[in-house]
């Protein structure tokens, strides 16, 4: 209990000293869908993210002028704005335009593109602020670069709060061959209803699942303290089974983000095992670097002071609890 105690009291201090720290994922993409259909006309779709009212100010351009003109719809969603254009002419074609996003340069958020051709040739692109245009060549280069692999990477990168548990599972973890059970019951548990979330196959309450993996966070802090102290709690028994149940929420929330993107029509499965496998890498990758950094540490000379053993779980579990906090509160009032 003081263990608990000590945390929410680190959780509050941490809110004071940043004001309001950005939520994790707070840097959400923004999503650009092209669709050229049957009859030569243009289909587009731009969704950016907003918060509340007020919406990053970015604006898709096509070259030609193709977008130079009110939408045919505008609507909006949680925590997007949506506008759509529908049966836009363009002479020639969509293929061999310039899409430029005005103000990307100016932000820290990405654009995935979509692009479709009335042949089926299609194309995935990721924008970002260091290179906000992009020219097409579909029917000349084919399927591009497959973007959902590369913005399942950033998302599991760029995502503290996920991070935050692996962490903690890598330090409570004994053993190889444990560790290796438990990242795979992470894997498949998140990879299942990452799947069944995106799919539609069960529905969920987007502000409570954040607040429960903000609260699985603070639970493995929690039991980290605990083995510290001498007091080998569930977590440490049984790693694998801890990791599986979060997982199922972690995953959740990763289908959160991938719902708010959205997924090109004609290729549901193959974007969704991408954006999984992409996902997966950049968790390896960061367990990877992780363990790295304990293994140096153990190499060092000298022995770290004692207290220092005690700064990963506190700091995980004060963050996690300002996230539980604030991401409850939000549940709450939605």
């Amino acid at each position: 209990m003081r263990s608990l105690l000590h945390i929410v009291m680190a959780s509050f201090i941490f809110a004071l000293l940043t004001g309001h720290i950005a939520a994790a994922h707070e840097v959400r993409p923004a999503y650009l869908e092209v669709n050229e259909r049957a009859d030569g006309l243009v289909d587009v779709l731009w969704k950016q993210p907003a918060a509340g009212s007020l919406a990053v100010r970015l604006i898709p351009h096509i070259s030609g002028g193709i977008l130079e003109r009110s939408p045919t719809s505008v609507s909006t969603a949680p925590n997007f704005e949506i506008r759509a254009w529908r049966g836009l002419k363009v002479p020639g074609g969509i293929d061999g335009h310039t899409i430029t996003i005005e103000g990307l340069d100016r932000t820290i958020t990405d654009v995935l593109v979509a692009v479709t051709l009335k042949t089926g040739d299609a194309v995935q692109e990721v924008l970002r602020p260091q290179n906000p245009s992009l020219t097409l060549h579909i029917a000349k280069t084919g399927l591009a670069v497959p973007a959902y692999l590369t913005l399942g990477i950033e998302h599991i990168l760029t995502g503290i709060d996920h991070l935050s548990f692996v962490l903690g599972l890598l330090l409570l973890v004994r053993g190889r061959v444990m560790l290796l059970k438990t990242i795979t019951a992470f894997t498949i548990a998140h990879s299942i209803t990452l799947a069944a979330t995106t799919l539609h196959l069960i529905t969920v309450q987007p502000s409570l699942i954040e607040a429960l993996v903000a609260f699985s966070i603070l639970f493995v802090a929690v039991e980290l303290v605990h083995l510290y102290r001498g007091r080998v709690g569930l977590t440490v028994r049984y790693p694998w089974l801890i990791a599986f149940t979060f997982g199922l929420l972690h995953g959740s929330a990763f289908a959160g983000a991938l719902k708010e993107i959205g997924l090109p029509p004609n290729d549901i499965p193959l974007s969704l095992l991408l954006f999984n496998v992409g996902v997966e890498l950049g968790q390896l990758l960061f367990v990877a670097a992780a363990m790295g950094v304990i293994w140096l540490i153990s190499k060092l000379p000298r022995a770290l002071p004692a207290w220092t053993r005690w700064v990963p779980p506190y700091a995980i579990g004060g963050f996690s609890g300002f996230w539980f906090l604030e991401r409850l509160t939000t549940a709450l009032l939605s």
